[in-house]
């Protein structure tokens, strides 16, 4: 399994810088693509009737395969989808309210297919890798959350 020269893969206990994530899905795709299509998921303010408000989710992986599993993502990607440039970015450890917990970003000729490849990707990766995500509540309290959630 090769993934393209200019694909970002990164399981990563840093931050992630919203900003190197889209210079690398423009610039790497050499200002051939038209279409950039760039998903940020962040971990957001909750409330819970007995746990009180969401402080941090916690992402755990098996580092290893979880790395593979984004690899293999690229390959598929791009076998439907004529794709310029991507970066899957995803944390681990403990995300706090307002940081990037996962990035995915697609270059592609038009915004049709970068939306598409961006989309799937995502969709994609919750339900196939090794991450998982854990809820930490005000109250001490933690729950694990069903991957394939929204």
């Amino acid at each position: 399994m090769t993934t393209a020269p200019n694909d970002l893969i990164l399981l990563t206990a840093d931050g992630i810088d919203p900003a190197a994530v889209r210079a690398h899905a423009g610039s790497a795709s050499g200002g051939e693509c038209g279409g950039v299509c760039i998903f940020e998921g962040r971990t957001r303010t909750e409330q819970h009737a007995e746990c009180g408000d969401l402080i941090a989710l916690e992402y755990q992986a098996y580092d290893t395969m979880a790395v593979e599993q984004m690899q293999l993502l690229a390959v598929k990607v791009r076998e439907q989808w004529p794709i310029g440039a991507l970066a899957i970015v995803h944390r681990t450890g403990r995300v706090t309210i307002g940081e990037a917990s996962v990035m995915i970003a697609v270059a592609c000729g038009h915004r049709d297919a970068a939306f598409a490849a961006c989309r799937w990707l995502i969709d994609t990766l919750k339900c196939d890798v090794p991450i998982w995500k854990k809820e930490i509540w005000s109250n001490g309290e933690t729950s694990w959350v069903d991957p394939t959630a929204s």
